[in-house]
């Protein structure tokens, strides 16, 4: 028996033996297979082409321009040729970058192109080189171009190059023009700008094109840096009309003109949309052509998404994953919402679109992504806060909302139902995922399950709804983000804990709202809960403790609210808490200052009520305020204080 058993443990021994050898020889085989075709490859000639399926064609651009076809942008020429001819002498460096930063089609080539030809810029400068750039950023073919022949080297080493190109600019005073600039690769950027700075004459200058704020940031021309923002409606318009009527009778054109100021305003300034409008409705002869453009959706006018989206998807593509996701996301809100920093944020969040990276909380990695996003251009007009300086708010272009709207048409519909009947039925796919209720008195009775049973956002904007039905609150069991705020709500339905997915809920601006149901304490993974103005709200419940979750509570202006309930003392992931009544009775079960000494993540804005009569001094000290190192704003205010 122990002979029979050591025979099967050699046997095992040696077949994994032969096993390794044979992998061995299989690797072996594969590798030499490999190193023939490297062969092959190198002496071929063969070159590897990598490219994305869904990577677009990226369109090269030169030095020419048809003024004739040029609108507006005379005073941003003017600033940009003054910063080109001045020559400071105080300045430190003989080489000035002056970055040209907007959004894809805003008419930055344009605009250079502009400059690059006027006489007075010519005649400044001993050499003019035009460089399209573009992805990916190669610094021997960016320096073979600035040599221009000039005893251009044969070699493809860097080091051969970048000296044949610092000999062809040695002291001459240059301009240099980088069209399209996307690295954000500091180590690239370097290694050709030594040479440039180190051989160029005094007074040189690089413009630099690019829809990255941070490109200007790693070559360290913020301080130069231009933003680029929308032409006026007017000089839209002229460029419009001079493209779309040419050639056409001044009598037929004027019966037009009316149309095409209305199909202008879908631009929003973008100079290419101009453009692209205005050569498709070049061909279009009849009334009833015109307003079709008109009236349709801006992505569904034929030849429209591929001209003007493409420089948009070329931005999209150049995002990471996550920050497409979050961008995409801004589709569930309407056109011309102004975007509120921190909640964009928290709603990425609760979609679980942010993932917490080393020491950095979620809401640190929502920041980045929406710097981020503000630096490609795809926001805009931003503005700090009027009352709440620790907020910024922000705007989305008409064209950037359209496109993001095109690549989630299936996942995310808008409905409004000013002046329709309620009973409409949008048509839904299965993949319907966010859904926004806009001037509606009520839900919908036609809301199906069918339709909406995998729903992970539902918002409403400008309604008036008083009731949520149970049933469609049963039916919503995916639900992740759910704002009913600017309603006319008194109560919600008892089944609204079955959400136990919920990680965003907003009831702001609900004035007759008077109490929650305690079953919101099921919603174990609500992240954020936003009852601002509620001012009717007299009382939190008490199963509140029971939110280990939640982040983010406001509450500020719920004038009725005397006290919180204690158990929000337990709830240590607290961030965000914007107000604090507290009152002077001895009553147990309400929330007092010194609790406040548990909560160590608060940080922020916080306003204390102290209500009614307050004689515990060490309340105060219980809650250690200063142990919360992220305020930087608390106050206390003394409010219906007894004696």
């Amino acid at each position: 028996m122990v002979l029979y058993t050591l025979s099967l443990l050699l046997f095992g021994q040696v077949s994994r033996v032969i096993l390794r050898r044979d992998i061995a020889l299989i690797i072996k085989d594969l590798n030499d297979k490999l190193t023939v075709i490297a062969n092959q490859r190198q002496a071929y000639n063969l070159q590897s082409i990598e490219r994305s399926a869904e990577q677009p064609e990226r369109n090269k651009s030169s030095s020419f321009v048809d003024i004739s076809k040029v609108f507006g942008r005379d005073n941003e020429k003017d600033i940009l040729i003054s910063r080109l001819l001045s020559e400071n002498s105080q300045e430190e460096r003989a080489l000035l970058v002056i970055p040209i930063i907007g959004m894809g089609g805003v008419g930055k080539t344009t605009l250079t192109q502009r400059v690059y030809d006027d006489e007075n810029v010519k005649s400044h400068f001993e050499m003019r080189i035009w460089v399209c750039v573009s992805d990916p950023f190669d610094e021997i073919k960016i320096a073979k171009a600035i040599t221009d022949g000039n005893g251009v080297s044969n070699s493809d080493e860097l080091e051969a190059v970048l000296q044949c190109m610092s000999k062809s600019i040695e002291g001459k005073k240059f301009l240099l023009v980088l069209d399209d600039v996307w690295t954000q690769n500091h180590t690239k950027w370097e290694q050709l700008e030594l040479p440039l700075m180190q051989n160029c004459g005094q007074g040189s200058r690089i413009i630099v094109t690019t829809r990255k704020e941070e490109v200007a940031i790693i070559m360290g021309a913020t301080p130069h840096m231009m933003h680029l923002k929308q032409l006026s409606m007017q000089n839209c318009l002229s460029l419009f009309n001079h493209i779309a009527f040419l050639d056409r009778k001044e009598d037929v054109s004027t019966v037009f003109r009316a149309i095409g100021e209305g199909i202008v305003k879908k631009c929003k300034g973008l100079p290419l949309a101009s453009k692209t409008l205005a050569s498709l409705m070049r061909y279009k002869k009849t009334m009833k052509e015109w307003q079709d453009v008109l009236d349709s959706k801006i992505w569904d006018i034929e030849g429209f998404e591929q001209q003007v989206f493409q420089p948009l998807f070329l931005s999209y593509h150049d995002l990471a994953p996550a920050v497409r996701r979050c961008l995409l996301y801004c589709a569930t809100f309407p056109k011309d919402y102004v975007f509120d920093k921190n909640i964009l944020i928290e709603l990425w969040m609760s979609q679980d679109y942010l993932h917490s990276r080393g020491n950095h909380e979620k809401e640190v990695i929502g920041q980045i992504f929406f710097d981020n996003l503000v630096m490609r251009s795809f926001f805009q007009d931003l503005v700090d806060d009027e009352f709440d300086k620790l907020t910024m708010r922000c705007k989305m272009h008409d064209i950037v909302h359209d496109f993001v709207q095109s690549l989630t048409e299936k996942e995310c519909v808008i409905m409004e139902l000013s002046g329709a009947s309620n009973k409409t039925e949008p048509l839904v796919s299965n993949k319907l995922r966010h859904f926004t209720l806009m001037s509606a008195p009520e839900f919908p009775s036609s809301m199906s399950s069918q339709n909406y049973k995998n729903l992970r956002t539902l918002t409403t904007f400008n309604c008036k709804i008083s009731a949520v039905d149970l049933k469609l609150i049963s039916e919503l069991r995916c639900l992740r983000t759910l704002n009913l705020s600017h309603n006319g709500l008194q109560e919600l339905p008892q089944n609204i804990g079955d959400l136990i997915h919920l990680r965003y809920l907003d009831l702001s601006f609900n004035r007759s709202l008077k109490k929650l149901p305690t079953t919101l304490g099921n919603l174990f993974n609500l992240q954020t809960l936003r009852l601002l103005r509620c001012r009717a709200l007299k009382e939190l419940p008490k199963s509140m403790g029971k939110l280990i979750s939640l982040r983010h509570l406001y509450i500020q202006f719920c004038d009725q609210l005397k006290y919180l309930p204690k158990g929000i003392c337990r709830l240590t992931s607290l961030q965000t808490l914007d107000m604090c009544p507290v009152y002077g009775s001895e009553d147990d079960e309400a929330f007092k200052l010194g609790d406040l000494g548990s909560l160590d993540q608060l940080q922020g804005a916080l306003t204390i009520k102290v209500l009614g009569d307050w004689k515990d001094a060490n309340e105060a000290e219980n809650a250690r305020m200063w142990n919360k190192n992220n305020f930087f704003i608390w106050e206390l205010m003394l409010a219906m204080r007894t004696t």
